[in-house]
């Protein structure tokens, strides 16, 4: 009796034993993937769950946003321009059982993917395009990743286009052609404000002459500027009347 007893306890013990080794508990944003001998059965929700150990397997799923850093790819734009370009990919797992069971690593799979879709975006668009659009390409890299990644049960939420590196020739080029600019739009600032003092002194002559003596008391303040002023130069000022005098002569 005393065997007996003992080999129960020993089979209560491994059955014991059995039962905690198949307990596992799946997080909040997880999904776990469960395979019975070696056939997907279902998923298992968050909280504690329990597989039956050798015969059952259960592969967890993170479900949150996943951000992928798209290495720094050369790509030849449109015009013939070599530039150095890279991207980040944020997706989201939608169908836990599709990651799994449709390819053999999802992470890696989206990431090398998004590699290619941005190569061949870039390839196409000129760089002056890829400068000012940035946020279109990024959206024309995304449409081409989502299409390829549903059948993986993975949703592409957003491609961002990050750093553009171009060549050393291209820089100078580009700040060479900055330069000029801003030198063209202080040419065309310049002239019109000399038009604009222009304008203002012709309106203030023009006043001027219509005041009898006008023109006089403005000689005059001019002067005394002009007077407290070293200067070995000599001024003779004449009357108003003999200058207008000269002025009817002359018509």
């Amino acid at each position: 009796m005393e065997l007996f007893s003992g080999f129960g306890s020993l089979l209560l013990l491994a059955a014991l034993a059995l039962i905690i080794s198949g307990i596992r508990i799946v997080n909040q944003y997880e999904r776990g993937v469960v395979l019975t001998l070696g056939r997907y059965t279902g998923i298992k929700q968050p909280g504690l769950r329990v597989v039956i150990p050798v015969l059952q397997q259960m592969i967890k799923v993170d479900i949150r946003s996943t951000p992928v850093d798209v290495p720094s790819q050369e790509v030849i734009t449109k015009d013939n321009v070599t530039i150095k370009v890279d991207a980040v990919v944020y997706f989201r797992v939608i169908s836990a059982e599709k990651a799994v069971l449709e390819t053999n690593n999802y992470i890696y799979a989206t990431a090398q993917f998004a590699q290619a879709a941005l190569r061949d975006v870039v390839g196409n668009v000129e760089l002056d395009s890829l400068l000012s659009q940035r946020e279109q390409v990024s959206e024309d890299i995304k449409r081409i990743v989502d299409s390829e990644t549903d059948k993986w049960g993975i949703d592409v939420e957003n491609v961002k286009i990050q750093n553009i590196e171009l060549p050393q020739d291209m820089k100078r080029a580009m700040a060479k052609q900055a330069e000029a600019e801003r030198e063209r739009r202080a040419v065309i600032i310049s002239a019109a404000a000399e038009k604009a003092a222009a304008q203002e002194v012709a309106e203030a002559a023009a006043t001027l002459a219509k005041v009898p003596g006008g023109m006089g008391i403005r000689t005059l303040q001019t002067l005394e500027k002009i007077s407290v002023e070293p200067s070995q130069k000599t001024l003779f000022v004449l009357p108003a009347e003999i200058t207008d005098a000269f002025k009817s002569l002359m018509k």
